[in-house]
């Protein structure tokens, strides 16, 4: 059994589990200022998931987290064995419940089988505390809606740029900008009035339709990216012939020999 496969465990993650990922990403930020939050990592999987290659543990972890990055000795690190095991064990079940929803057949993002990221609505959150809460926090820049969930998955792209190499079929070509326009779509801010509340009908308006129309699409762009690489399948590198040169030729070694009596021997 390959190590670097996820185990098919496909238990869905509860709520509780979810927060226990986000306090463990809490305790690391305590050592490590730049571990992210989990709606970033929530990303980062997703591009992971439909990325052209298998990218290994050992390799997108150090990348994400900062684990052992470098040997640097401000570098992310877990407190223990126990938190890193109980990280890894979260982490591959929640990458197998999003593999599962990617490769199901589904025709509305309302399906229970669909992918669902899990993101947060920070804006409605804060717009539905108290005035004076709210007020202690105006002038903090709050993310919009899923804004989080797309540079987490644009970071992934941007730190292996090879494995989302445009393919030589045009339509193909198309059809990846489109994926990718989608996602950086959704890296942006909201600027329009907000009207919707997406977790609460009651709740304080938090989100333009917009926003929501964006984010379907860029989830939608994900279901694309996964089904476009799994068609064309792993990079092949481009191996290129080189002439082996006459038996009186000098070497192409550069020994200033002829090559009969140096490599050819």
């Amino acid at each position: 059994m390959n190590p670097e496969l996820p185990p098919l465990d496909l238990t869905p993650l509860s709520e509780q589990e979810f927060d226990e990922l986000e306090a463990i990403l809490d305790e690391m930020r305590e050592r490590y200022d730049e571990t992210p939050q989990w709606e970033f990592c929530e990303g980062f999987m997703a591009a992971l998931i439909c990325c052209r290659r298998l990218i290994p543990i050992s390799e997108y972890l150090p990348v994400l987290l900062a684990i052992g990055a470098d040997g640097e000795e401000d570098a992310g690190s877990f407190a223990d064995g126990a938190q890193a095991a109980r990280f890894m064990e979260l982490w591959l079940r929640r990458w197998n419940e999003v593999a599962q929803a990617l490769d199901a057949a589904i025709d509305s993002l309302d399906d229970e089988a669909a992918y669902q990221p899990e993101v947060m609505d920070l804006r409605g959150a804060i717009a539905a505390l108290p005035a004076e809460e709210r007020a202690a926090v105006a002038d903090e820049a709050v993310p919009s809606f899923a804004q989080v969930w797309a540079l987490g998955f644009m970071f992934a792209v941007e730190a292996w740029p090879e494995e989302w190499m445009p393919p030589r079929d045009k339509e193909a070509v198309k059809w990846l900008d489109g994926a990718l326009e989608a996602m950086v779509a959704l890296t942006e801010d909201d600027t329009d009035a907000p009207t919707l509340s997406v977790f609460d009908e009651n709740g304080p308006p938090s989100l333009s339709v917009k926003r929501l129309n964006a984010f379907a699409d860029a989830v939608w762009a994900v279901y694309d990216l996964r089904e476009l690489w799994r068609n064309f399948g792993p990079r092949v590198e481009t191996v290129h012939a080189v002439a082996t040169p006459g038996r009186n030729d000098p070497c192409s070694c550069g020994s200033g020999k002829k090559y009969k009596k140096c490599c050819g021997a």
